[in-house]
Parts: C-alpha cells; structure tokens; sequence
C-alpha cells in the first residue's frame, strides 16, 4: 500500500499539471484560452490540487509509519522516509516565508501612515520617486504607496489605482497568494508550475481590473496602468501590485480586458470546495492500513 499510494501521489502530481491546457482546449488540438471564469478553474485546479495530493498523501504515509502488511522493510521505509523529508522541507518554506514577510512587513510600518480625505485613501508613504502603490500584509494589508504616484498621476486616475487596490483588499489576494506561494516553492520540480503561476497572478489582476472598473471610468484604469508599466517594482508574494513586471502580450491582452465588457464572476465555492477534498483523498486510506 504504501509504495502505491507513494507512486500515486507523484504520477498524479505530473499528471494534473500536464492536463493544464488541455482542459481549455477542444480536445481537438486547436488551442482555446477559455473565459476568464474558465481560466480560473482550471489554473487553480492544475496549481493547487498536485500539491495537496502530495502533502496528504505524505501525512497519510507518516501516519501509517514504516511498517505493514504486505510490503517489504526497504520499500516501508523509504517511503516514510521520503515523506517525512517532503513534510519537513514544507515546514521549512513555511517557516522561512512567514518569517520573511513578517521582516519586511515591519520594515514597511516604519513608514508614516497617512490620510487623503479627498481620495479616500489612508495609506503609507514611501519616500520614492518611482511610481508605486501595493496592498502589503497578510490577511490585513495596507495600502502602501511612493510619493512619486501622488506626484505624476493627477486625481483621477489616482482614483482608479486605488479602487484597484481595494479590489485585492477584498478578495484577501495577499493572504491567498502567499500560500500560493509556498506550494510553488514546494513543487517548483513540477511540469507547468512557472507558466501557472504566471496565469494566476494575470488572472488576479484581471479581477481586481474587473471589480475597479465598476466603480472608475475604464479608460482612466488603463492609462494608469500604461504610466505606471514603465516602472514595474520587485514583486513579493504578500504584495498585489497593479504594475507587476509582465510579458508584453501580457500586457496588451489586460488592456484589452479592461476596455472589454465581459464580467469576471467569482469562482463559484463548491468548485473551490471539489478540489480541496481531492486532495484530502489519500488520507483516506489510513483506516485500511493494517
């Protein structure tokens, strides 16, 4: 059983990450990106789920421990020791990120918090020329900003970064995107994983563009972000950005998606729900060890 579900786990892993562009095509061979809603599914379910098939499948294995029926000294303890190895290296990226983001997070804080009544807007000011503005943190981020935004962007179009920002604030994209990021880390040896990561980090700002559009002029969103492209900053996991460094397509294809009507609808919860109960499915097959 426990070479099994040792083999299962790591041929699933690269098979998920495999069926990424698969899923969005007509299974024709003919590429089709999908809707926005589409990409979305089938990004987090080829991102999310190989790794919690792997760090269940690793609990599931440590649980058992190195002995059982049916299987032979060496192979019962390779595979514990593997997983235990896996589980260990998890908790170390863990620990390294937290303790990373948690620095840098103070360091931030050192920074005046500040009020702009007429924007709206209480945010930290950084002394930089260089136009910028983050949401910064974990499940609570502030808003973080460089005196270089309040000086070349005039009011409306400060308006429309801000309402951006917010967007991010209130999908916890800082929060969700630092665990993100520690599942790439965790299986950066994985097939697909830059290019997912890639697509996720697009998608999150195609929806935070979607939500600020409806409370700004779309036009004014764009030429924001087209002044502010020219000066992309280093781009931190526990940071959403609206200018984060991108490929040229990339860029071109969320002006578009700005200027472009369609609705980006929340990921429905049970799809979510679906793939986070995939991935607790090894731990299933702890009562039947013996």
């Amino acid at each position: 059983m426990h070479g099994l579900l040792f083999t299962f786990a790591g041929s699933s892993a690269v098979v998920l990450r495999m069926l990424w562009h698969w899923s969005l095509s007509d299974h024709s061979g003919k590429s089709d990106r999908g809707s926005w809603n589409q990409r979305w599914i089938a990004a987090m379910f080829s991102f999310v789920l190989p790794p919690l098939l792997l760090l269940t499948s690793a609990m599931a294995l440590l649980w058992m421990g190195p002995q059982g029926m049916g299987i032979s000294r060496l192979e019962g303890i390779g595979t514990y020791g593997a997983s235990a190895g896996f589980l260990i290296g998890a908790i170390a990226i863990g620990f390294r990120l937290v303790t990373s983001a948690r620095a840098s997070i103070r360091q931030l804080q050192q920074y005046p918090m500040q009020t702009w009544d007429a924007l709206g807007l209480r945010a930290r000011l950084l002394p930089l020329d260089v136009p910028f503005i983050a949401q910064v943190g974990l499940w609570n981020p502030e808003i973080v900003m460089s005196r270089g935004l309040l000086t070349q962007l005039d009011a409306d179009h400060l308006k429309a970064v801000i309402a951006h920002e917010q967007a991010h604030a209130q999908y916890h994209d800082t929060f969700w995107f630092f665990c993100f990021g520690g599942l790439r880390r965790l299986t950066g040896w994985l097939p697909k994983t830059d290019a997912l990561w890639q697509e996720l980090l697009m998608l999150r700002e195609l929806r935070a563009d979607r939500v600020a559009v409806q409370k700004t002029d779309p036009l004014l969103l764009a030429e924001a972000l087209v002044m502010l492209v020219r000066s992309p900053m280093e781009h931190q996991d526990w940071a959403a950005t609206l200018n984060p460094e991108m490929p040229c397509d990339r860029f071109e294809e969320r002006i578009n998606a700005i200027l472009d009507a369609e609705p980006l609808l929340p990921i429905p919860g049970w799809q979510m729900s679906a793939i986070v109960l995939a991935g607790l499915l090894p731990l299933l097959t702890v009562p039947f060890h013996h």
